[in-house]
């Protein structure tokens, strides 16, 4: 039985923003909540981004609006407006302030919002939200995704919600595709971001499909403290977990993707340093189409170590996938041809590398590159 946490409701529908598919969703607490937020990077970002910000920035939300199918991405000053009056029609609709909801809009970048279709949708909504709903809400905010990604967990009466979506343009940067997640727990908005942060740093932000930062990235928490206190260090330890989930779940989705990629990265100067190699590893096209291709080409991750921006003492280099190790210190070892040939035929796809006696660490995800991709980015907006 899946447990939501007390106090929230959603419901989900289709506003005719591109197809007949879900496309909108609003996502509500019957009180104010402690919220924190953390946001794309990317300089062009989207008009919900600049709102949101505004929103969040008191530590308080009730509600969350999201459409998909148009990201409301360059599109101006009407793009800014249109994204205000989002909030404002949910806000009249749910009888709350609209500096307490957090607008979030996905899809394709450059075309107005069709914001009448929206203010048409919201009517009579909130006679609609239910407890059950925030699993439809997973499936309402995807685009090229071809499955939701939605997860709850509890810590006593505590409960913790989480639905993430993202499948392309995918290399966050302090942030993530979108994620929302909800829980009934009594915590602070100053220490909500501080677990937010960590709990980003080490699961979305550490996640690549293609090396896009999306124009569109948020990530935020929600806590309406209706089932009261509870174990700090608890709690971030399973809303870590969560998050760690949700984002490998993004990467096994990745458009057009095989293979999830995990690689594991030790021995480094620093964890910063770790997760740049890493994230190298994971973002090269070369190694990418030769896992897509089941290809034991392990010298193209030799190569791109090599060309990583930091250090690196190749005398004392390892590398193996899962426990077949293709270099060994510095050297190759004999010929592990057949064996990786056998390993690549698996869905699931694990490099360790290890750069010496560093005491930094990171692990990555990320997936391969297939035919599938271009055709999906080719015919994107058609």
């Amino acid at each position: 039985m899946t447990h939501f946490p007390k106090g929230f409701s959603s419901c989900s529908l289709n506003a005719g923003i591109k197809d007949h598919t879900l496309d909108f969703t609003i996502i509500y607490s019957d009180v104010r909540a402690s919220a924190a937020a953390m946001f794309t990077q990317n300089q062009f970002c989207g008009a919900p981004i600049v709102i949101g910000k505004e929103h969040v920035k008191d530590g308080y939300l009730q509600a969350i609006a999201v459409n998909s199918k148009n990201a409301n991405v360059a599109t101006g000053d009407k793009g800014i407006q249109d994204a205000r009056t989002m909030t404002e029609v949910v806000a009249e609709e749910l009888g709350i302030h609209s500096i307490d909801v957090l607008p979030s809009s996905t899809g394709v970048i450059g075309v107005p919002l069709p914001i009448e279709k929206i203010v048409s949708a919201v009517s009579g909504l909130k006679a609609e939200l239910r407890a059950d709903g925030l699993e439809q809400s997973a499936k309402a905010i995807m685009t090229t995704d071809t499955y939701p990604k939605f997860r709850t967990r509890q810590i006593g009466n505590v409960t913790i919600a989480a639905m993430a979506k993202g499948s392309g343009m995918i290399e966050p940067n302090m942030a993530t595709m979108l994620s929302y997640i909800l829980t009934d727990a009594k915590i602070e908005a100053a220490d909500l971001k501080k677990m937010l942060q960590k709990a980003v740093d080490v699961s979305f932000n550490s996640v690549s499909v293609d090396g896009d930062t999306s124009t569109s990235d948020t990530v935020a928490i929600m806590a309406n403290g209706l089932a009261g206190e509870v174990n700090a260090a608890e709690f971030e330890a399973v809303l870590t977990e969560l998050c760690i989930e949700l984002a490998k779940e993004i990467a096994r989705d990745g458009e057009g993707a095989t293979k999830l990629v995990e690689v594991q990265v030790t021995g480094a100067d620093s964890n910063t340093v770790a997760k740049r190699i890493g994230k190298s590893i994971i973002n090269s096209p070369l190694v990418k189409t030769a896992l897509f291709g089941e290809d034991p080409n392990w010298g193209r991750i030799m190569s791109t170590i090599g060309n990583s921006e930091d250090p690196v003492d190749t005398s004392s280099v390892s590398v193996s996938f899962a426990d077949v190790y293709v270099f060994k210190d510095g050297a190759p070892t004999e010929d592990k041809r057949a064996e990786l040939e056998e390993y690549l035929k698996t869905d699931e796809v694990l490099v360790k590398i290890s750069l010496g006696n560093g005491t930094g660490a990171a692990t990555v995800w990320g997936c391969d590159l297939s035919y599938d991709y271009v055709k999906i980015n080719g015919e994107y907006t058609t």
